[in-house]
This record gives structure tokens, C-alpha cells and sequence, in this order.
């Protein structure tokens, strides 16, 4: 059974900076891409960033690109997202989530319980 379970999350102020994670089990970590995703509250979920099984290629969405860097660690099974430069229109509970293949591309699911960022002064 696929499990993901995300931690990291907090309360932070604008500008400040966090770094998620998102611990994979059930399945070979290493065969799939990963990604994040975020619902803010009242909102739909909306996708954030990708990355590839071999953690060598990287998408983003424009609205967290040169502030948010996802990365992975094969080895630990899991997966991350520093998050920069964080903004209030950040706040959302984040969520990680799995790829059926190795790249970025098909429906992704198997979402973890997400955890919450809020950025508040």
C-alpha cells in the first residue's frame, strides 16, 4: 500500500523560509516521479512542482519559480520542497503525491494527509 506522509509545515513569517518533506513507503520510491501540490483554503487543489524518478529534472509552477527547489533522496525515500522567499498567498496545506511512471507526466495521485504552511505576520 502506498503511503506518504508529509511533515515540515509551520507558521511562518513573509520572506521567511521552510523545507518540507514527504516520507514514501509501500512502493519503490526510486521508480517514480514526485510531486507537490497545495490547497489553499476555500480553493481547489493547484499543482506546484515535479520532480523526475532520477531527480535530474525539475518542473515548476511560475508562481513558486526561483523561491521553492524540490529534490529528492532515493536513498531515504523521501522527498522535499524548500520553499524561500515564502509569501501569504503561500498558505495551503501542501500535499505530495505520486506519478504512475518515471517523469512528470500522467495523473498523479496517492496523496498523503498534507501538512500546513502559513505565512503570517
Amino acid at each position: 500500500e502506498v503511503q506518504l506522509v508529509e511533515s515540515g509545515g509551520g507558521l511562518v513569517q513573509p520572506g521567511g523560509s521552510l523545507r518540507l518533506s514527504c516520507a514514501a513507503s509501500g512502493f519503490t520510491f526510486s521508480n517514480y516521479a514526485m510531486t507537490w501540490v497545495r490547497q489553499a483554503p476555500g480553493m481547489g487543489r493547484e499543482w506546484v512542482s515535479c520532480v523526475n524518478s532520477w531527480g535530474d529534472n525539475t518542473v515548476y509552477a511560475d508562481f513558486v519559480k526561483g523561491r521553492f527547489t524540490i529534490s529528492r533522496d532515493n536513498a531515504k525515500n523521501t522527498l522535499y520542497l524548500q520553499m524561500n522567499s515564502l509569501k501569504p498567498e503561500d498558505t495551503a496545506v501542501y500535499y505530495c503525491a505520486k506519478f504512475p511512471s518515471e517523469w512528470c507526466t500522467g495523473q498523479f495521485g496517492s496523496f498523503g494527509q498534507g501538512t500546513q504552511v502559513t505565512v503570517s505576520s
